[in-house]
């Protein structure tokens, strides 16, 4: 067997976080009583995406991203808002968000005795640890590795550092990364000489230089890899 520890992202990996996301929107608006249009949840996704790259690029600190996003949001529609109240209730509702990926239970009951599973996420640690109790795939994995918790996040070294010190008779060789982000997760598996899988049920295009040493659309390919 090649590799015995296998590091999952959460987010579009395990869990459908595109449906937390849209829930926790409708939430927060009907909170606030402020209609919500496409444009608006277009809006949020692609500022959203570019502040959790920046993130990973190191450009900006995990406490200003959730403080400011929400500001920044309805600042583009010329209204002032107190965004650090809206995102605490837009978390209270995204905590809530646990629909699982298609296939993902299936496949940790297959692979739970034979490898050592592990969590490695950017997520906000009390949101991450929440949707995986209701989910019901807490049980599965022997440690839960959340950026915020660890002090640097995916994709940097320092991230892995800490994870293979913190498992036993862990090498890069014997470990295996499976993601759907080629910034954080992919990226990351390069970084640290980690084998890597990019789950891509989409069948979207890579147009950046990271490469995944695997690709899948649908997670129980994930049995013929390992």
């Amino acid at each position: 067997m090649k590799y015995q520890n296998l590091l999952f992202d959460v987010d579009d990996t395990l869990l459908d976080f595109k449906a937390a996301e849209d829930q926790a929107l409708k939430g927060l608006f009907k909170e606030i009583q402020h209609p919500l249009t496409d444009d608006v949840v277009n809006y949020f996704r692609v500022l959203n995406e570019k502040m959790w790259q920046r993130f990973e690029l190191g450009q900006l600190d995990r406490q200003t991203l959730v403080n400011t996003r929400f500001t920044k949001l309805f600042a583009h529609y010329n209204e002032e808002v107190d965004g650090i109240r809206y995102e605490r209730i837009y978390r209270d509702f995204l905590t809530q968000g646990h629909q699982l990926e298609p296939h993902a239970i299936e496949l940790l009951n297959s692979l739970k005795d034979q490898f050592n599973l592990f969590i490695v996420s950017n997520g906000i640690a009390t949101v991450q640890q929440q949707r995986l109790n209701d989910s019901g795939l807490v049980n599965y994995f022997k440690h839960i590795f959340v950026s915020e918790e660890v002090g640097y996040q995916k994709p940097r070294i320092e991230f892995f550092d800490f994870v293979a010190k913190a498992i036993a008779g862990f090498t890069p060789k014997n470990s295996l990364i499976i993601g759907d982000s080629l910034t954080s997760d992919i990226q990351g598996g390069t970084n640290a000489g980690i084998d890597s899988v990019w789950f891509n049920p989409a069948l979207q295009p890579n147009h950046s230089t990271v490469s995944p040493t695997y690709q899948i659309d649908d997670l129980l390919d994930l049995k013929e890899i390992v």
